[in-house]
């Protein structure tokens, strides 16, 4: 059974839109600092490390510091127990996908 904690964690943090978009910025990104998160994001430096904050207590990022600067990176490890539930609905999806296909097949045979 996937721990429920674990996937709420995950589900809460990435609820928030802001902090989504922060996320799929570090994503893209092989390391990002959050003066670079802040830039052209329209959120505050202080909103932008409450969001970090967030997504590394949901083991979503991990940071790595370097002098001055906090380099942030992602953690796909951290999505695992979302994936874990998600994977339950496998046969619902592969089902949806079986029957378009067969659909898809007598409109263009």
């Amino acid at each position: 059974m996937i721990e429920a904690a674990a996937i709420n964690a995950v589900m809460r943090t990435l609820a928030d839109p802001t902090r989504r978009a922060v996320f799929e910025r570090i994503v893209s990104a092989d390391e990002i600092t959050v003066v670079e998160l802040t830039r052209g994001s329209g959120v505050t430096q202080g909103a932008i490390s409450q969001h970090l904050k967030s997504l590394k207590q949901a083991g979503l990022v991990a940071e790595r510091a370097q002098g001055r600067n906090v380099f942030y990176r992602a953690e796909p490890e951290g999505l695992a127990p979302l994936v874990d539930w998600m994977s339950h609905y496998a046969v619902f999806w592969r089902d949806r996908f079986t029957n378009l296909r067969t659909l898809l097949k007598e409109i263009d045979p």
